[in-house]
C-alpha cells in the first residue's frame, strides 16, 4: 500500500479514533488505495463479526490488519466485569480510555432467542431522580457515539453462540436527550444497513421528559420509539420524584408527547415506577387515565427495584395489579413489567457503576455468577 491517509493516521499524535466512529466516507479516505470490496470486509469485521480485534478479521491481509490496528482502536470501551443472573440477564461493567466506568445490560426476551441491549448514554446522570440508583451518582460525562455503539457491538460479539440482540433501548445510565448529538450519531450507525443493521423500529429512546429533546427526536429521519419516564399524574407528586418536574410541568410534557405522536404516528410508552404509598393509589390511576386520555400511548408499570439507601419500597403485587386494572377499565393500554436481573442489581433503576459495589455484588447474590 502506498503512502496515504492510513499512514498519516498511524503517525498522528493522540489517541486512535474508534473504528465504530469511522463513517463509510471516512473509511474510503483512510483507505484510498483499497478496492470497495476490501473496505466492505473491514466494515463487516468491525460491525458484524465475532472478531475482538483487527488481528482476528482473517478475511483481511495481515499487513492491512496490522496497519488498521495502528491507526484505529477496534473498540472505544473495554469490558471490566460481567455478571449473569439466574434469568439470563447479563450486566456489563465497561471502562473507557479515560478510565470512566459505566454499565450496560443485556435482557433476555420472551420472544425466543433474541435479546435486548439496554445501553447507557452517559456515565452517571444529572437528572437526580430520587428513586433511581444512577441518579444518586451525579454526572461524570456524556458518552461518545462510538462508546454507545460499542456497547451494542460488544454484546453482539459475545452472543454469537445464541441470544444475539435484535433490539436496543436507551434506558441505561444517563439521560439520552441531554446528549442528543452523540445519541443521534450512534443511532445513525446502529440503523445503517452497512454498519449496525438494526431496524429503526427496534430502537427506543427513553427520557425523563426534556421537551426540546423530544422535539429534536421528532425531527430525526428514523422511526425510533419514545419512552417517557412519567411516574406520577400530578405535578406535586412528580416534583418529589423527578427534580426536572419543578421546571417542566405535566401540561408542557404532555404537549411535547402529543406533538411527537402526531408527527410520527407512533405510540409513546409512559414508564411509571410503582412506589408504595407514593403513587400507587387507585385514585392516582384514574388521574393518570385522565392525563393520557385520547393519546396513542401505552403505560408500562415498573415495580420499584430497591437499592442500598433507597427511600422507597415497592407496593404489593396486588396493589400493582389493581392499579393496572383501573387503567384498563378506563381504556388505557397498560402492562406490568417483569423484573429481570434484580439479584445482580441489573434491573430498571439499579444501575450504579461503582467498582466497590461490583466487588460486593461478586461476594453476595448467590444466584448470580461473575464471568469476567
Amino acid at each position: 500500500m502506498t503512502t496515504n491517509a492510513l499512514a498519516d493516521r498511524e503517525c498522528a499524535p493522540g489517541p486512535r479514533p474508534a473504528a465504530s466512529a469511522i463513517s463509510d466516507s471516512e473509511l474510503a479516505r483512510l483507505l484510498p488505495d483499497e478496492p470497495r470490496y476490501r473496505r466492505d470486509q473491514v466494515r463487516r469485521g468491525i460491525y458484524d463479526g465475532a472478531a475482538r480485534g483487527f488481528d482476528q478479521i482473517t478475511s483481511l491481509p495481515r499487513i492491512l490488519r496490522e496497519r488498521l490496528d495502528m491507526a484505529l482502536a477496534f473498540s472505544s470501551i473495554s469490558p471490566d466485569r460481567v455478571r449473569v443472573a439466574g434469568d439470563g440477564t447479563r450486566a456489563f461493567l465497561f471502562r473507557t480510555a479515560d478510565d470512566t466506568i459505566f454499565e450496560t445490560v443485556q435482557l433476555p426476551s420472551e420472544r425466543g432467542t433474541a435479546t435486548t441491549v439496554c445501553v447507557s448514554s452517559q456515565a452517571g446522570c444529572a437528572m437526580g431522580c430520587t428513586f433511581c440508583a444512577t441518579g444518586t451518582l451525579g454526572l461524570t460525562r456524556n458518552l461518545s457515539a462510538a462508546e454507545i455503539v460499542d456497547q451494542f457491538l460488544h454484546v453482539r460479539r459475545e452472543s454469537r453462540a445464541g441470544g444475539a440482540p435484535d433490539r436496543i433501548v436507551f434506558m441505561g445510565m444517563g439521560e439520552p436527550l441531554a446528549n442528543t448529538a452523540n445519541v443521534h450519531d450512534a443511532i445513525e450507525a446502529l440503523v445503517d444497513p452497512g454498519r449496525g443493521g438494526l431496524g429503526a423500529r427496534h430502537v427506543t429512546v427513553s427520557t425523563v421528559g426534556l421537551p426540546a429533546g423530544i422535539a429534536e427526536l421528532t425531527r430525526w429521519p428514523w422511526q425510533v420509539g419514545l419512552a417517557i419516564s412519567l411516574h406520577a399524574a400530578s405535578d406535586d407528586v412528580r416534583a418529589t420524584l423527578v427534580p426536572l418536574a419543578k421546571h417542566v410541568d405535566l401540561a408542557t410534557l404532555m404537549a411535547s408527547s402529543v406533538a411527537y405522536q402526531r408527527a410520527t404516528r407512533r405510540r409513546v410508552s409512559y414508564e411509571y415506577t410503582m412506589l408504595r404509598d407514593v403513587n400507587d393509589h387507585v385514585g392516582q390511576a384514574r388521574d393518570l387515565a385522565r392525563l393520557v386520555d385520547g393519546q396513542t400511548c401505552h403505560v408500562n408499570l415498573i415495580p420499584f427495584n430497591p437499592f442500598p439507601g433507597a427511600a422507597y419500597e415497592a407496593p404489593s403485587a396486588g396493589t400493582t395489579r389493581r392499579f393496572r386494572d383501573e387503567l384498563l377499565r378506563h381504556g388505557v393500554a397498560a402492562t406490568i413489567r417483569r423484573t429481570r436481573g434484580r439479584e445482580i442489581a441489573g434491573a430498571c433503576g439499579q444501575l450504579r457503576a461503582d467498582g466497590a459495589i461490583w466487588r460486593r455484588r461478586s461476594q453476595g447474590a448467590a444466584p448470580a455468577r461473575n464471568v469476567s
